[in-house]
């Protein structure tokens, strides 16, 4: 029986970056959370111990770091793509690197004072993969995206009209409470996107979508979510949205001799459902 090696990648996980660029007394703040993974030929490595062609995942860390300082920090998209062409570009033997940074947002509380703020975490992966022996430019695709966008709708959502069975106890309603913490991702077109611009307006349009939509499921939802940001980014050549419904259950006051006209409630951490699916162009653009 043959035994070979499939299909293999390294590099530095979850790099801990916080920069300060000190500007006068008022001071900006970027905390990235910055992760590489480098593949290629290194077959060798795995096979033998030689690791000519192994960058150190040390260097990779230190090169996070240096970067930061030399070239600053604008939008994540633009860093994690300076960082992946430099380990393409300079290392023979890698052929694909792949960038994810996440953003934790600080709110300012003054010039040089900020507070964490408690809501979603911004994305950026990129993966520039070059051809090689080719003269030809190698691909890069682009993906922003966020995560832990919290969202309820206290009315306007129902559930009703499925299927029963003699396991079936949830009883339809047609009205409801809708919550959910939005896990995005976006595929953008090309690179020369304002990053920063194009993410405020699909955040905005999941948002604005999920607050216009009438909801008979979370389905419905979530397409619509999908559709809005299509419709409105013509930057954006799909997404993927992962949307748990956080339930929210009425609870029983009849013990205390009380009433609850759908006014007191218990929000459930688990289980919950999930509802997963991409929203896409009929002929989506690829990477430039």
């Amino acid at each position: 029986m043959g035994i070979t090696l499939g299909a293999n990648r390294y590099g530095k996980a979850e790099v801990r970056l916080v920069r300060v660029v000190r500007d006068g007394a008022r001071h900006e703040l970027r905390d990235l959370t910055v992760s590489v993974a480098l593949t290629g030929d290194l077959a060798d490595t795995h096979l033998t111990g030689d690791n000519a062609h192994v960058l150190p995942t040390d260097t990779q860390k230190n090169t996070v770091y240096a970067f930061a300082r030399r070239h600053g920090i604008a939008e994540i998209e633009t860093f994690a793509l300076r960082l992946a062409r430099h380990f393409v570009d300079s290392q023979p033997a890698i052929h694909s690197a792949r960038v994810r940074i996440e953003e934790d947002p600080w709110r300012r509380l003054g010039p040089h004072s900020f507070q964490r703020d408690g809501g979603e975490t911004r994305l950026a992966t990129v993966t520039v993969t070059d051809q090689p022996g080719s003269d030809q430019p190698g691909s890069v695709t682009v993906e922003s995206g966020l995560i832990g966008l919290t969202l309820l709708n206290s009315t306007g959502s129902e559930f009703t009209g499925y299927p029963r069975d003699e396991y079936t106890t949830l009883p339809e309603t047609t009205d409801r409470i809708l919550a959910t913490a939005v896990d995005a991702r976006w595929r953008h077109t090309g690179v020369e996107v304002d990053f920063d611009d194009s993410h405020g307006a699909v955040r905005a349009a999941l948002v604005g979508a999920f607050v216009e939509t009438y909801s008979r499921s979370l389905q419905q939802t979530l397409y619509a979510m999908g559709e809005r940001v299509l419709r409105e980014r013509p930057e954006v050549a799909e997404i993927r949205l992962r949307l748990p419904n956080r339930h929210h259950l009425l609870v029983d006051l009849t013990p205390f001799g009380l009433d609850n006209p759908d006014e007191v409630y218990v929000a459930t951490d688990r289980p919950y459902g999930l509802i997963e699916a991409t929203v896409t162009r009929e002929h989506p653009a690829g990477g430039s």
